[in-house]
């Protein structure tokens, strides 16, 4: 059993526990026939500071180091597991495999524009357009 199907999917893909609603069964169907969700989007909400080496390891194994980091997993009984054993820190959306960036991507994604933008130089180009 995977650790998506003990949870239900919000609108905006945050795992909740399931409810006995009929309503939200047909919206995870929807849902799931657009794009399947592939990945787990693992957030570290909640630091592990006054927690056990145990917690501290999973949460290393996790790829988690700081507060307000984001990993991506595949869908894996190994994620699920260590998910499971950090839940109270973490924050998991599923997410399908087009949502899923590289650390780069996302650093990128957070730097904030320059401010400005070079057009050109005075010699009618840039130094390394010319040969």
């Amino acid at each position: 059993m995977t650790m998506a199907s003990l949870f239900r999917i919000t609108s905006n893909n945050i795992l909740k526990p399931p409810s006995r609603s009929f309503a939200t069964a047909v919206q995870k169907q929807v849902a799931s026939k657009l794009e399947p969700n592939t990945h787990f989007k693992i957030t570290l909400r909640r630091s592990a500071i006054a927690l056990g080496e145990r917690k501290k390891e999973t949460l290393v194994a996790l790829g988690l180091h700081r507060r307000m980091q984001t990993v991506y997993h595949v869908h894996s009984p190994e994620a699920a597991g260590k998910i499971l054993k950090v839940k109270e820190l973490v924050e998991v959306e599923n997410v399908p495999a087009k949502a899923v960036r590289s650390q780069s991507e996302q650093r990128k994604e957070r730097k904030a524009s320059r401010g400005y933008q070079v057009q050109g130089t005075k010699l009618g180009g840039f130094a390394w357009e010319t040969s």
